[in-house]
């Protein structure tokens, strides 16, 4: 009796080996094939099907990044939806410099980001935002110098991008970002903190390039803070001066 009882029991478990063999093999043999390119610059491992992105849409999508610079930026970014956003992510990045802290090097950021035909407004606006009182803030001098023996630091760092507005000649791009901002070295007033914010960028095709035309700023979304000690102003001050910044991509 018990025999007959276990002749079934021993089919179940082999048929339930079988089928967990076939799922493994389906999985290998989807997870090495390419991704489906979508004709836009996309694959179908960027965006799900339908209006809501998949949960690894901001992963690498294994295009190489911009190739040429001018004035140290990143150009010629592609005329896709990750050309945008790569242009969004390195005009951020600009946009959040200590040279924006300088009247000079800040016009030099704006003629090689800024559309032409916006550049004059975004240049007077930026000029307004940087004031002698805005920069004395930092512990600048009214050139956007440090005191001496200590290093301003101004560097931020792109979370995630995403489209909000897509269009073939115009389109509007968040950026996720985190900032540090602050006076490193000894005797530094204005210690090194993090900022979160998003900011929103227009930009316009201009026929060989993204160019930025509009900006905007919003606070966070911010994480909780790590439960982590903060590093004397020598180690913030020797590491922004050994940690190089990054020029971003999709």
């Amino acid at each position: 009796m018990s025999g007959r009882q276990a002749r079934p029991l021993r089919t179940l478990l082999t048929i339930l080996g079988i089928v967990t063999l076939l799922v493994v093999a389906v999985s290998v043999a989807n997870r090495d094939k390419p991704p489906v390119d979508r004709g836009n610059g996309t694959t179908s491992g960027d965006r799900a099907t339908g209006a809501a992105a998949s949960p690894d849409r901001t992963a690498p999508s294994g295009q190489q990044p911009v190739t040429t610079t001018a004035n140290g930026i990143g150009t010629g970014y592609p005329h896709t939806e990750q050309g945008a956003e790569s242009a969004a992510a390195n005009y951020a990045v600009a946009l959040g410099s200590a040279d924006m802290f300088r009247t000079e090097s800040r016009r030099t950021v704006l003629t090689t980001i800024a559309d032409p035909t916006a550049l004059p407004t975004l240049q007077a606006r930026l000029d307004q935002a940087f004031t002698p009182e805005t920069v004395a803030h930092y512990g600048l001098d009214a050139q956007g110098k440090a005191p001496k023996g200590q290093t301003f630091v101004s560097r931020i760092v792109p979370v995630g991008t995403r489209t909000t507005n897509g269009a073939d000649t115009a389109t509007r791009v968040d950026v996720w970002c985190t900032g540090l901002y602050g006076l490193a070295g000894e005797g530094s007033t204005v210690p090194v903190t993090q900022d979160w914010y998003t900011l929103t960028v227009t930009m316009r095709w201009t026929g060989s390039d993204w160019k930025l035309t509009d900006y905007s700023r919003a606070a966070g979304p911010a994480p909780l803070p790590a439960d982590q000690q903060a590093a004397t102003a020598k180690e913030i001050a020797d590491a922004v001066q050994q940690f190089g910044g990054f020029r971003y991509a999709r």
